[in-house]
């Protein structure tokens, strides 16, 4: 327990002591702190205008492999290997959907939840997958393709690997914390 009261403090006080630390030190170097802001927010504004049609490829993408039951066959597939590492088979289209679009991933995760609850092992195992992995297919396709940037294979070999061993270090937190 004294591991779980200090990870809620720590919850409650890190993003207070963020704000705290980039308001001072923007204070300390002279940045017009609120002027950066709206700066920021602008461009970040015309970076989302400028990703929608690379956005929209990936959902419809998406779309097309969830409903052609792709991601399903794969789960059959590797239904025996999955349970021997005492993985839920219905965490698998989780680990293959986490790499290709974050709001894909969350709609899993929500299947997830509902079918199992809050407190079940594979929950809490989403949980962990979604926290400890990246959305690399879509970064790459989405923010490369927005900057026009064309050779991407260094990038998304290290994103699969990270995404992979994210996974495969959430699979072992997960056993750790809640088998």
């Amino acid at each position: 327990m004294h591991l779980q009261g200090l990870m809620n403090s720590l919850s409650l006080w890190i993003l207070p002591v963020i704000l705290i630390v980039i308001l001072t030190v923007g204070l300390i170097k002279k940045v017009p702190i609120y002027e950066a802001f709206t700066d920021g927010a602008k461009d970040g504004f015309n970076v989302a205008v400028n990703i929608i049609p690379y956005l929209v490829a990936i959902l419809v993408s998406i779309s097309m492999l969830r409903a052609s039951g792709a991601i399903d066959m794969c789960g059959n597939l590797l239904s025996e290997i999955l349970t021997k590492l005492s993985i839920p088979v219905d965490v698998l289209p989780l680990m293959i959907v986490r790499s290709l679009s974050g709001s894909a991933a969350l709609g899993v995760f929500s299947d997830i939840a509902n079918n199992f609850g809050p407190d079940a092992y594979a929950t809490k195992l989403a949980a962990v997958i979604v926290g400890s992995s990246e959305t690399t297919f879509y970064v790459l396709a989405v923010y490369f393709g927005s900057v026009k940037i064309a050779k991407v294979r260094y990038a998304l070999l290290t994103g699969l690997i990270a995404d992979f061993i994210g996974i495969l270090v959430a699979v072992v937190v997960a056993h750790q914390f809640f088998l």
